[in-house]
C-alpha cells in the first residue's frame, strides 16, 4: 500500500507555468534542452544560480554493518573506502581534502560554488558533539554553497536530527539516505544490516524533525536476485515517499569486495546495458516530476572495476537513456499519478 501524498505547494502551479513558457518544445519542464527528467544541473541552477563543484570527502567515520552492532564486513559491494573511492584517504584534514578536490575540479566545474560532500561510510554515525565541530568548521570554508551529508536512515538519533535541523538553517543541506532496496530479502543478501521499516522510521523522523533538510533516497539497480519487478517496486514505494531527490546506481562491481567474490565465482551476474536502460526509463517514469535525479548511472574506480565493464562509457548510457526517452515519448512521472492511490 502507498500513502497519496499530495504535491508539495506551489509544484504543480510552477510546472504549468513552465510549460507554459516553452511552449509545444517536446522537453521536461524540470529541465534545460531535450532532458526528460528532472536533472541535477537544472536543479543546481535553481537553486544556486549555476553549476557547483561537489567536493567528496571522507571525515573517517565507520558503518555499524562495519563495527558490529548490526554486522560485520559492510555491504557486499563497499570498498574499504565505503563508497568514498573518489575522496582522498581520511588521514588527509578535511580541510586539506577539501582544498585539493577544489583545485583539482576547477578545470571541470569553473565556478567557486562548492559543495562539501561528505561521502564515505555512515557520516552520522558518532556522537553529536563530535559531528558538530565537523559540520559546521565546513560551512566556513571558501566557496562554500551548500552541503551534502551521506548516512543511513537508521544512524539519525534525535540529537542528530536536531543538529542537522540547525545546519540546515544556516545552508542548503542535503541528507542523502542510502536504501538502495526496499525489500528485506535482498537487505540482507547484501548485508545491509537494516530493514525497510528502519529505513521509514529514520526517514520520517528526519522529515518531521528537521523540515528544511532536503533527503536525497539512493536506490540500485542490478542487486543480487533482484529481478526487473523487484527494482521497480522500490522505486514505487519511494516515488510514494516525494523525497526531494533521488540517485539510482547500477551495481558496480569492484575487486575486493564480497560482490567480487561472488563475481568470480559465477555466482553473480551483472546487468546488461540494455536491461539497465530500460529499468532507468521505468523507473523515471514512476518518480514524482518534482523530484530531483540526482544521478542515473554512475562510474566505479576504474582501477578496481570488474564489471561491468559497459559501464566506463557513463556518457553513451547517458544518452542512450534520453533517445529511449524520446523514442517512447515519456518522461519522468509519466507513471507517477498511477501509483501515489494505490
Amino acid at each position: 500500500m502507498y500513502n497519496n501524498v499530495s504535491m508539495r505547494e506551489g509544484d504543480d502551479v510552477n510546472m504549468r507555468k513552465q510549460q507554459k513558457q516553452r511552449g509545444n518544445r517536446p522537453s521536461f519542464p524540470y529541465s534545460e534542452g531535450s532532458k526528460r527528467y528532472h536533472t541535477y544541473d537544472y536543479w543546481l541552477k535553481s537553486t544556486f544560480g549555476g553549476k557547483c563543484a561537489k567536493i567528496p570527502l571522507d571525515a573517517g567515520f565507520s558503518c555499524p554493518n562495519l563495527d558490529g552492532v548490526c554486522g560485520t564486513g559492510g555491504c557486499i559491494y563497499c570498498s574499504g573506502r565505503g563508497s568514498g573511492d573518489f575522496a582522498e584517504a581520511s588521514s588527509v584534514p578535511l580541510r586539506e581534502q577539501y582544498d585539493r578536490q577544489r583545485a583539482f575540479l576547477a578545470g571541470k566545474w569553473p565556478t567557486e560554488r562548492c559543495i562539501p560532500y561528505f561521502q564515505a561510510r555512515t557520516n552520522t554515525y558518532a556522537p553529536v558533539d563530535v559531528l558538530r565541530p565537523i559540520f559546521e568548521e565546513a560551512l566556513t570554508w571558501p566557496g562554500v554553497a551548500g552541503m551534502s551529508i551521506a548516512t543511513r536512515a537508521d544512524c539519525l538519533p534525535t540529537d542528530t536530527v536536531s543538529l542537522l535541523a540547525e545546519l540546515s538553517e544556516k545552508t542548503v543541506l542535503t541528507v542523502e539516505l542510502g536504501l538502495q532496496t526496499a525489500h528485506d530479502t535482498t537487505a540482507v543478501a547484501i548485508n545491509r544490516g537494516h530493514t525497510y521499516a528502519d529505513f521509514l522510521d529514520g526517514y520520517n523522523r528526519l522529515r518531521a524533525g528537521a523540515p528544511k533538510v532536503l533527503i536525497c533516497i539512493h536506490l540500485i539497480m542490478g542487486l543480487p536476485h533482484e529481478t526487473e519487478e523487484d527494482m521497480l517496486e522500490t522505486v514505487k514505494r519511494v516515488a510514494a515517499l516525494r523525497p526531494d531527490q533521488v540517485k539510482l546506481h547500477l551495481l558496480h562491481v569492484l575487486g575486493g569486495t564480497a560482490l567480487g567474490d561472488l563475481y568470480e565465482e559465477g555466482k553473480y551476474i551483472p546487468m546488461e546495458r540494455e536491461d539497465y536502460i530500460s529499468a532507468v526509463v521505468k523507473a523515471l517514469e514512476l518518480l514524482p516530476p518534482e523530484t530531483v535525479v540526482a544521478r542515473v548511472t554512475g562510474d566505479g574506480a576504474a582501477r578496481d572495476l570488474l564489471a561491468p565493464l559497459w559501464s566506463r562509457r557513463k556518457r553513451e548510457v547517458l544518452n542512450a537513456i534520453d533517445k529511449v526517452l524520446l523514442a517512447n515519448d515519456t518522461c519522468q512521472g509519466a507513471k507517477y499519478k498511477q501509483i501515489i492511490d494505490i
